[in-house]
């Protein structure tokens, strides 16, 4: 069985919470700590995937869900 990969296709990596929170998509020093993106998770604002009982992310989706749907507006 032969498999072919397509190279119009964007493939993505799926990393743990951990490697969410070191990713680079937070800013340096004011990354979201464990517990908070586990809560984001669990309330379902981030995306992830669960394979079994574990929970995975998608580094890229996470950064473009966040710069569209997580804005915090101006106070003033």
């Amino acid at each position: 069985m032969h498999l072919t990969t397509d190279s119009s296709l964007t493939t993505s990596q799926l990393i743990d919470i951990v490697g969410l929170r070191t990713s680079g998509i937070f800013p340096a020093g004011k990354e979201p700590s464990i517990r908070t993106l586990r809560q984001w998770t669990k309330l379902r604002r981030i995306p992830h995937h669960k394979v079994g009982h574990f929970v995975y992310f998608d580094a890229t989706e996470v950064a473009i869900h966040i710069r569209t749907k997580l804005k915090v507006p101006a106070r003033g």
